[in-house]
């Protein structure tokens, strides 16, 4: 390790250290109660996530004193582990605020879905870079769908929405390896074909879709694709259209049902289903520029956002250090996600460029849904923000999900 150490890419590790730093001082003041403790009292919940910290620290030199391609080597053993340690959970699983997505472990609790993101970061980068594997035939998009998909469909039902959403973010390191980009065109376009509906109904869609896809048809400067091709393209519209109420209304549940109907402007229920994000946004408004100052926020201290030390944990950097303070956590967030895929491209093994990819893909999702849920302008989904929201599982997956990866960047020039 004494050879490599200087290998390291010390600008990923300081720009980790500060997030999990920061996070940790907002932790502790969107958790400090009246009775004034030490830091390291663990029956507080600052307490405790200093634990996990420093646990951190052995665990980050053990990440990086293992042999770079050992991790390749067992990346399927990794991902099968992870595939049975979550599927255990509906047998052996304790149920919190309605999901069965933890292990009781003494007084510790471990949430197995964390650490399978990072498995199937491994295993999907194994499967894409092996010789015999071309990712842009349908037999090799196929497989590689199939191991993304996997753990998804285990974690849903538990149910644990917001951890299987996460796993779109495979997808990214799939386009860089060659993926047709049709794949991101018609999910995106399903998106927005959902929402509108829901929003102005299928009938005006309908309509929507036939006069753009006639004026893109006879726009087409160019060769133009038969007509064929667009006729396919607004019946497939038109149905999903159809489709939206039923799928709104029988497979989406009713409190995911009420979440969009909020975002969306057509509820308002600031006391109900609502509360956890208009308290968020009143938090984060009244920070002004530059906050009302650390352990001073009248909305954090008076406990008015439910779970404010996890899922709600930007709420407390909005209030109590302002837009100033929000936006240096976001630059430092993005700064961390570019210097990735920075490092991703300068790989010489295909392995280490799929897993740095997917990286920035995991942090990219758990960022931005966590941010926008905060902030209101996305439906609420129970995901973390990296580094910064309190649980030793979260910290650790992304300790070990980034770590790995700057090990496998200190390696680059002799991995083969």
């Amino acid at each position: 390790m004494s050879k490599s150490i200087s290998n390291f890419d010390w600008i990923s590790i300081a720009l980790y250290l500060l997030l999990v730093a920061i996070g940790w001082v907002n932790i502790y003041s969107a958790s400090l109660s009246d009775v004034s403790t030490s830091f390291f009292d663990t029956s507080q919940v600052y307490g405790k996530q200093l634990v996990w910290i420093i646990l951190s620290i052995f665990l980050i030199i053990l990440l990086l004193s293992i042999e770079a391609k050992f991790y390749e080597r067992f990346a399927s053993v990794f991902y099968v582990v992870s595939l049975i340690s979550i599927i255990g959970l509906f047998f052996f699983g304790k149920t919190i605020n309605g999901a069965t997505s933890w292990y009781q472990i003494g007084g510790f609790t471990l949430q197995p879905a964390e650490f399978a993101k990072v498995a199937t970061a491994l295993a999907l980068a194994k499967y894409v870079s092996d010789i015999q594997t071309d990712i842009r035939n349908l037999n090799g998009q196929f497989k590689a769908f199939i191991i993304i998909i996997l753990p998804a469909l285990i974690i849903l039902p538990q149910p644990d929405a917001g951890s299987a959403l996460v796993y779109s973010a495979f997808f990214f390191p799939l386009y860089r390896e060659g993926l047709s980009g049709v794949y991101l065109v018609v999910g995106l376009s399903s998106i927005v074909v959902f929402v509108l509906t829901l929003l102005f109904g299928p009938l005006w869609i309908s309509v929507g879709v036939i006069v753009l896809a006639l004026l893109a048809y006879f726009l087409q400067k160019k060769k133009k694709p038969g007509m064929i091709a667009y006729i396919g393209i607004i019946i497939t519209a038109i149905a999903l259209s159809f489709s939206v109420d039923y799928i709104f209304e029988n497979i989406f549940e009713q409190r995911h049902r009420d979440r969009f109907n909020i975002v969306l402007g057509k509820e308002v229920d600031s006391r109900g289903i609502g509360y956890n994000t208009n308290q968020s946004e009143i938090a984060i408004g009244s920070g002004s520029w530059f906050g009302k100052g650390w352990t001073e926020g009248t909305q954090t201290k008076g406990n008015f956002v439910p779970e404010q030390h996890t899922d709600y944990i930007f709420s407390t950097v909005g209030e109590e250090w302002g837009f100033v303070g929000s936006s240096v956590v976001l630059i430092l967030f993005t700064f961390l996600m570019l210097r990735i895929l920075y490092l991703a491209e300068r790989q010489k093994s295909q392995f280490n460029r799929v897993y740095g990819y997917s990286v920035a893909g995991i942090l990219f999702i758990h960022f931005f849904v966590n941010i926008g849920m905060v902030i209101g302008v996305l439906p609420t989904v129970g995901i973390p923000l990296p580094f910064f929201s309190y649980g030793g599982s979260s910290l650790w997956a992304f300790t070990i999900l980034l770590f790995i990866f700057i090990k496998l960047d200190s390696e680059r020039m002799s991995f083969w």
